[in-house]
């Protein structure tokens, strides 16, 4: 394995290379036969300074784990670490001021207040906290995602990729250890996406920061590092330095294997559970947001 490659592998990062890691994850919702287990003893280890995007079908996990490394959902078993903290087993008032001294979030609806301006919106986390930005910092990030001539403006007066773009800078302008971003691109056309997942490469090119986004898209992982993919619950696969075509064909075998288990006599016994892993109906959707 070269070096770039052993940088980038699960479970190979350093531990003062290592932004967020996690060891034994696991979640499962709900209890007895109906229980679902969204992620099954998971070992991961994200790399600071890095791009890394998260893929798999519907109710593969992905968008639980994210939760998980972010402190926005509890675990069931297992541990997870942001930098040297253990955030399990925290109280919700420590998991509130960690995730908002240390992590940036990225959603797929942009969350705007439509009563602020964009420079409102950005600064609006810090401004709640009592703290002041740090200005150079703040102007760097402003002008890295061409925010300048926009501050001025209210959400309903930018195209959904500015809303983004506004997003991007409040997820950055603390200065995070780390950036969550769930499916971001989601609810943009092809053009803008593009644009958002640029300035997420420039975040980490440019000015050091470290990103996890969880996607559906081949074309969007091209701009990480580094892809994990998952499946059932657990990560089956990773992929450095990744290509639309690579990562679409890797997809292609997770509807393969779950075509021949379909197509298996097994699959003519009694149905599964609502909402286990075996389940392709609702369950899914509950997990993941695809």
């Amino acid at each position: 394995m070269s070096t770039a490659a052993a940088e980038h592998a699960p479970g190979a990062v350093p531990a003062d290379g290592t932004a967020a890691r996690a060891r034994g994850l696991t979640k499962a919702y709900g209890s007895g036969e109906t229980a679902v287990l969204a992620l099954d003893s998971v070992d991961v280890d994200i790399a600071r300074g890095r791009f890394t995007a998260i893929m798999g079908p519907s109710g593969s996990g992905k968008s639980t784990m994210m939760h998980c490394l972010a402190g926005l959902d509890t675990v069931s078993a297992g541990q997870v670490w942001l930098g040297d903290t253990e955030i399990t087993g925290l109280k919700d008032r420590e998991l509130t001021r960690l995730r908002r001294d240390r992590i940036g979030f990225m959603f797929q609806s942009f969350n705007l207040i439509p009563t602020l301006n964009a420079a409102e919106n950005i600064t609006l986390p810090m401004d709640i906290a009592g703290k002041k930005p740090d200005e150079k910092w703040l102007d760097q990030v402003i002008d890295t995602l061409g925010l300048r001539d926009r501050l001025k403006h209210r959400p309903s007066q930018l195209s959904g990729g500015q809303q983004q773009r506004v997003a991007c800078a409040r997820a950055l302008a603390s200065r995070p250890e780390l950036i969550f971003a769930d499916e971001p691109t989601g609810n943009l056309d092809s053009r803008a996406g593009l644009e958002v997942l640029g300035f997420l490469r420039e975040a980490v090119d440019q000015l050091g920061q470290t990103v996890v986004m969880v996607t559906h898209d081949p074309g969007a992982a091209t701009h990480s590092d580094l892809v994990l993919f998952l499946g059932d619950g657990r990560i089956v696969d990773s992929m450095e330095r990744p290509t639309a075509e690579a990562v679409l064909e890797r997809m292609k075998r997770f509807d393969v294997i779950r075509g021949q288990f379909e197509g298996s006599p097994e699959s003519s016994g009694p149905p599964s559970p609502p909402g286990s892993p075996q389940d392709s109906g609702s369950g899914d959707v509950t997990l993941d947001k695809d």
